[in-house]
């Protein structure tokens, strides 16, 4: 089995041409703001449709919906916060180990993944970092064969905490 191809790059995700970005959700699936907005503006009202149809889901839990005007097929919404509140470490693992599982299951080769839980649900950026990477092992570990997970961070400095806490995996 081929390792996959981690990449780190800051960037636009809703930019990103792979077959699913993840969208930094709250529970409702209501497309506001940060993340979800920019899906929402650049994706269409489609999207939002297929989140009110799926909605509300548990927190630390997933939904996929289709990917409206954007490049990416699918869009996976990872629920790691109630609208308006906070992300934890528990709800991140939780809602990354949906959103990889949903991946599989919808045969998801090339993935773009935001900071989840680091903008308006205060999760801090390193331990964002430490919890994907170990995600990402969990996932691999469990026989997903993707092609690349692109982790798409606002900044450099977002970026760099993100090598760091990638720093020594091999998968």
């Amino acid at each position: 089995m081929a390792a996959p191809h981690v990449v780190i790059i800051a960037g636009d995700l809703v930019e990103q041409d792979v077959d699913a970005i993840v969208n930094a959700a709250n529970n409702d699936l209501l497309l506001g703001g940060g993340v979800a907005g920019a899906i929402r503006a650049r994706g269409g009202a489609a999207i939002q449709r297929e989140c009110d149809a799926h909605g509300p889901v548990k927190v630390g839990e997933a939904a996929i919906t289709g990917g409206g005007e954007l490049r990416a097929r699918h869009v996976i919404h990872a629920a790691s916060m109630q609208l308006g509140g906070r992300t934890t470490t528990e709800s991140l693992r939780s809602s990354m180990d949906h959103v990889f599982r949903l991946a599989r299951e919808h045969r998801v080769r090339t993935i773009a993944v935001p900071a989840v839980g680091t903008g308006i649900a205060g999760f801090p950026m390193n331990d964002c970092a430490r919890v994907m990477a170990d995600c990402v092992d969990r996932a691999i570990a469990g026989g997903w064969q993707p092609d690349e997970i692109r982790f798409v961070l606002f900044g450099d400095d977002a970026r760099s905490i993100f090598e760091a806490g990638f720093r020594g995996r091999e998968w």
